[in-house]
């Protein structure tokens, strides 16, 4: 592997941890391994605010943990990897 592929593949870990480093994060993900849920599924089950759990998963969704599918009027969240 060149010195570019390297640093390249460091920077995407970087970035994932990044992205679980947060404790409520890791409690999303935690949630989604059961299967997908909408944004005040997972707000009820982790006791947060639903402007807060939107935050969170942006985050995850721009870090290429999660999936965002709408499925009418609501938001499926789910882990892109089950490797999670």
């Amino acid at each position: 592997m060149d010195r570019e592929t390297a640093l390249e593949i460091h920077e995407l870990h970087a970035r994932l941890c990044k992205a679980i480093a947060d404790p409520k994060r890791l409690l999303i993900i935690n949630e989604l391994r059961d299967g997908p849920l909408t944004v005040g599924e997972l707000a009820d089950a982790l006791e947060i605010g639903q402007s807060n759990c939107s935050q969170h998963l942006a985050i995850l969704r721009d870090r290429g943990v999660v999936d965002a599918d709408r499925q009418g009027p609501h938001v499926l969240y789910s882990l892109r990897s089950d490797k999670v």
